[in-house]
Parts: C-alpha cells; structure tokens; sequence
C-alpha cells in the first residue's frame, strides 16, 4: 500500500497548478484509505448447549488473522445482563487488536434483559453450579471451531457475572493460557480447581465496588495463594462495580444499581489486559 501511495502522490505532482496543501490532503486521503483496507468481520455465531440454542458474536480482522496464521484467541464473557451490544463492542475491540473474538452467550439466543430483578433470576440458574463453567465452555469449543484461532494462545476475559465465569472455566481445566475478570464476582479456588488449572489470572477491581465485601476479597486471594496460582488482583481507586462499561451511569439511572462508569478505571484496566495478553501470548501487540 506504501509503494501505491508514493506512485499515487507522484502522478497527482504532475499536474500544474496543484498546490501543496492539495497535495497533503490527496496523501492523507490516500494514505487513510490504505488504514481503512483491513476489513473487521462481525457475525453471529449459532451453537447449542444443554438443549439450549445459543447465538454468540465472533469478530476478526481478516488481514490481521490472515497475517497471524493462526490468530490469539479471546472469549468474552457478558454481564447478568446477557450478550448485549456492550460485549460485543469488546469483542471487535479485541479484533482489532488483532485477536479473533467470540463474546458467548450464556442465557440462550436473543435473551437480555434491563431488569436488575430478571437479570439476577437469569444469573441464579449458573453461580455455584457445574453450568457455569460447562456454558461456557461451549462458547469456548465455538471459537476453537472457527478454524481461525491458535488453540495454544487462547484466553477469557469477562464482565461482571461474565468475569465469575471466567474464573470458573479455568478452574474447570479449559484450555486456558489466561483469564481476565473486570469487576466480576470472586470465586474462591478449591484444592481440585488448583489442580486442574492452566491458566494465569488477572483480576481488575473496583477498589470501592459495593457488591465485593472484604471477606470475600480475602477468600479469593487466600484460594489463590494456598493454590499456587499466577495470578495479579489490581485495584482501582474511586471505582465502583461495572466501572468499565461506558453505559453504566445510565442503567443506574433506569434500576437505582449503585453502579458507575469509570474512565480512569476502564482505561487502564485495558492497558493492564493488553499488557497481560502480550505476557501470556508471548507476543507484542
């Protein structure tokens, strides 16, 4: 695309009367469509689980895994409120970054909700039992499925109720080399968990996140350390739970959830994950 450029510029000098503000402009444009070539694909993803019919969102740029041969992958796993456009807008920030993207769905196909009440109902079926992690780990055989993804680079990110699944599918031995939990529920490791586990973890945290006590903070991490597992707990000042999702303020606004958009928190919490992929997937992105 470089060499196309250069060519390009060369033949528009030719012409007279063609200033250099013209010119800069005539490159900019050209040199931004070059940018704008790579093609981020988005598409639902029809699977099944337990007799339930699911529909996630896989996402991918197709020059970057084309590239990669194969690419990282990363399940994103949603909040209690079900596979809702804010998963799926992480999802295609993960695709551009260059990873190939499954945001899963743990409910069933189309099921969301914006009831705190119903969402806790949905939630309910899955905390404490095998089916959280067997969920989602059929969103997990989905992304290995596509074909795309290095099945030796794979990770978990999760929001929420997503982030407690995370924490579950490793304890459960999915092929895992990492997880990502933000702002999610802590589940403590038994000494089984710690066995079957490949995964490093890295938890962000809402450091005045009204729904985590300092009870369950401190079960987390003793589970952690008695199990030997890798893993990092980052808290962040001011923030409170569901800190990275930009719609945050306003669903608290519509259901009065003490929950809070954090700009701060968000963004370096992303950096903290890229930083851990790049750790995990020995590779810089």
């Amino acid at each position: 695309m470089t060499g196309f450029v250069i060519w390009k510029l060369a033949e528009i000098i030719q012409f007279p009367g063609m200033n250099l503000s013209r010119l800069l402009v005539a490159g900019l444009a050209l040199c931004t469509a070059g940018m704008l070539s790579a093609k981020i694909v988005t598409k639902p993803v029809a699977y099944e689980h337990g007799g339930v019919k699911l529909e996630g969102w896989l996402a991918f740029d197709d020059e970057k895994v084309a590239a990669a041969k194969p690419a990282p992958g990363v399940l994103v796993l949603p909040e209690w409120w079900g596979l809702t456009e804010y998963p799926k807008a992480r999802a295609e920030q993960l695709a551009k970054l260059g990873y190939v993207a499954l945001a899963a769905d743990m409910y069933g196909a189309g099921v969301t909700t914006a009831d705190p009440k119903k969402a806790g109902e949905l939630a309910g079926q899955f905390y404490g039992k095998p089916l959280m992690a067997e969920r989602a780990r059929a969103g997990l055989d989905q992304l290995l499925a596509t074909g795309l993804v290095n099945t030796g680079r794979v990770a978990a990110i999760g929001y929420c109720f997503g982030g407690a699944a995370a924490q579950v599918l490793a304890y459960s031995g999915a092929p895992l080399a990492g997880i990502v939990s933000f702002h999610g529920s802590l589940v403590p490791a038994s000494a089984e968990a710690a066995a079957k586990n490949h995964a490093k973890i890295l938890v962000c945290h809402g450091a005045v996140d009204p729904f985590i006590s300092a009870d369950e903070i401190a079960a987390f991490t003793k589970s952690m350390n008695e199990g030997k597992f890798d893993y990092q707990f980052v808290s962040y000042a001011g923030a409170v739970h569901a800190f990275s999702n930009p719609g945050a303020d306003q669903i608290a606004k519509s259901t009065g959830l003490p929950i809070a958009y954090h700009k701060a928190a968000d963004k370096r919490s992303w950096s903290h994950m890229r930083t851990f992929f790049n750790e995990i997937f020995a590779v810089k992105k």
